[in-house]
Parts: structure tokens; sequence; C-alpha cells
């Protein structure tokens, strides 16, 4: 028995003329029909039930549940109006006496797609019953192959007479493999004496080399000099310059050192919840002459400059003009939190850090607020000097 929708379909794609009829006769009313005739020689009822499920149906059987099964006239229907608007399909769908049963304006797509060939595998088809399947038995079984003797000799005088053909890589590919590990035993012991007798002063400057830098203002007014940048960002203190220098003299070091490292404790949590604690290092310096000293490429290390608002602080830098200068490095304006608003530092790209005269409580959150700043900066612009 052949399945009524593959034989639609299959006339469809053919452009064959498939037509309603009744008694045998041909009729253009559906509502009187009893059949469609689909070429070439197949006669349907036009109620017969289709494999295409309605909506909410589970059912894979239409000969059992027809009632869960779309009729072929009206697939065929969908199919035939397809060029009509929603409004004016539903009113001939009525008219043909499909008031009920017939294909929603949603799902006729779906059919017209199918039976043109544009979609072949919809959800709501059921599988092909075995009675319209090919019999697995009356399929031709297979041959068993047997080589023919006169190919087998053929073949063979082919391949002693074949030509490798060659190009310039495979012509410099040597046929005898080669083993170099003797080459690399001796190579290894030298490497390792290499490794073993590197200098240390020379690694330990190389080291020091990469390690962060911030310039800071040489003005004896500016609020963060020498004297007291350490205490500022290692302990989080402010003291002023007046009396860290001070204190200093009383120790006796007159004079403070050109550079100046900074210990940073850092605190790491991995994902295991694990607590480790390392310290970061930054050199501070106050002048170029001192920058000078760890390199010629000593600016690709500068992170921050601090600055207190006068231009002539950059005259002897490397970018002299502000705008240019802190598209290189990170800018700090420090200043007094009750000092008026700075309209010279207005369009210079400086974040500013301002110090309370009075509560040293908050130079913790001051200087933590500095580093966070500072680290979001350099793992942007400068990422290699970040240690992890």
């Amino acid at each position: 028995m052949s399945d009524c929708l593959l034989a639609l379909r299959q006339a469809i794609k053919s452009k064959a003329a498939v037509a309603f009829t009744k008694d045998g006769e041909s009729t253009t009313s559906v509502s009187t029909a009893t059949h469609i005739h689909v070429p070439p020689n197949h006669s349907f009822p036009k109620d017969t039930p289709t494999r295409y499920r309605k909506p909410d149906s589970k059912s894979s059987d239409p000969s059992a549940n027809p009632q869960d099964f779309y009729s072929l006239v009206a697939i065929y229907v969908a199919w035939m109006l397809k060029d009509l608007t929603s409004s004016e399909y539903m009113k001939q769908c009525r008219e043909h006496g499909l008031s009920l049963g017939y294909i929603s304006i949603a799902e006729r797509k779906v059919v017209i797609d199918w039976l043109e060939g544009k979609d072949t595998h919809p959800e709501r088809f059921a599988p092909l019953s075995a009675e319209t399947l090919p019999d697995a038995n009356s399929s031709p079984s297979k041959r068993k192959y047997v080589p023919d003797t006169a190919d087998i000799e053929a073949v063979k005088k082919i391949k002693q007479n074949e030509i490798e053909l060659q190009d310039r890589n495979s012509v410099l590919r040597g046929t005898k493999p080669n083993n170099f590990s003797n080459i690399r035993g001796s190579y290894a012991d030298k490497l390792k004496k290499m490794k073993g007798g590197a200098n240390p002063k020379m690694a330990a400057r190389k080291a020091r080399n990469m390690y962060p830098i911030i310039m800071i203002s040489s003005s004896p007014t500016a609020l963060i000099t020498m004297y007291n940048v350490k205490k500022f960002l290692q302990e989080s203190v402010f003291e002023t310059s007046q009396d860290a220098r001070s204190r200093a003299a009383a120790e006796g070091n007159a004079r403070p050192e050109d550079m100046i490292p900074i210990y940073r404790k850092r605190t790491h949590i991995d994902s295991s919840g694990k607590e480790t604690e390392h310290h970061a290092r930054y050199f501070v310096v106050d002048s170029t002459e001192a920058l000078a000293k760890f390199g010629a490429d000593a600016w690709d290390r500068v992170v921050c400059v601090m600055t207190t608002g006068q231009a002539w602080q950059f005259r002897p830098y490397k970018w002299n003009d502000p705008r240019q200068l802190f598209h290189h490095v990170k800018g700090v304006y420090v200043s007094w939190s009750n000092d008026p608003a700075n309209t010279k530092i207005k369009d210079w790209n400086v974040t500013e850090l301002k110090i309370d005269p009075h509560r040293r409580h908050v130079d913790k959150a001051i200087v933590a607020h500095f580093w966070k700043t500072l680290d979001s900066w350099t793992l942007q612009h400068k990422p290699w000097l970040i240690k992890s």
C-alpha cells in the first residue's frame, strides 16, 4: 500500500495535476468529492488520515487513531490555497467543508515546505508503517568480490614501472633515519655549566631592572617627598615632610637616598581559600639623574608620576608636555583635602589624591585607593611589570 503523503508530495514536485473525484468523475467541489486522484495512478479517499499528527498528539499509528492525524484533504487544501492571505484561507476552508480539521495558519508553512521538498524531517510526522517500507528480504544479496587474476598481474606491472614525482621538499628528505641524541648529550653538560655559572650580580641587576618605578616631585613644598614617601606608601601613615626630615636628621640621616625601595604587602586568596602573602617591590626617585641609574630603558618601567601641579617639574622628563606625559604614565596629583580645586590640572588626565591634614586614621584608605588605581593602570598598560 502506498503512503498518501509521499504520493502527493511526489506529484507536487513533478507538477502533476491532482484532482478531486466523485464516483470516478472529476469534480471541482471539495465538499462533495469523495476521493483525491494523485498521479500517476493513485486514488485515495479524501478523509484518509495522513502521518501528520495534530498538536499535542503522541500517537504513531494513523489507522488505529485517525482522529489524532490530519486528513489528506486538509493537507492538499493547505497547499492548494498556499498563496491566499490568512483570512481568505480560513474563509475558503469553511466553504470547502473544513470548518474542523483544517491546517492552522501557523502550521500551513510547515506542510507547504515539506510538500515542496524544502523540509525533509518535520517533527510531527509519524514514521512510515512496515507495510509501506520496502521488504529487506527483497533486496538482492551482496555477491562476494572475487578479484580477477589478470587484474592483479596488471597492477603489479604498473607499480613496477611507476615513477614517483618529487618536489624540492621531498628531495631534501633523507631515506636514512638520523639520531642526534649524542649531540644533545654533549651539549647538555655545557648548557648546565653555563646556567650554573651565571654571574649572580648580573642576574640581580636584571631582576632589579624589572621593578616598577614611581617618580615624585623634587619640590621642597611637595606633600610627598623622599623623606616621607616610604612611610606613606609602605606603612600607610602620612607624616609631613618637615617632621620626617627632622626625624631623619636626629637619626643621623641628613640627606635621603636618591632611590628608595618600597615594599608593598600583597595578599592573594586562591580558589581553595588559601591565603598567601608576598611583597611587591617598587622604586621611588625624584630626579631624572636617579632614574638614569636604572638604564637606558628606565622610562619603560615608570608607572606613576606624582605631581604638585607645577609644570616645571616635567622639563627634564622624556615627555615634558603633561598631556603627553600622562598618556604614557599614571598621573597622580597630591594635595590637601581642604585645598581649592587646581584649574591647571583640569586637562592633565591625573587622579587626585587628597590627604587629610589632621585625621590620620583615613590614611590607610587613601593609600589603598592609590595602589588599587595604580594596579589597574599598570595591568592595562604595562602588564609585564605586574608580578603574580
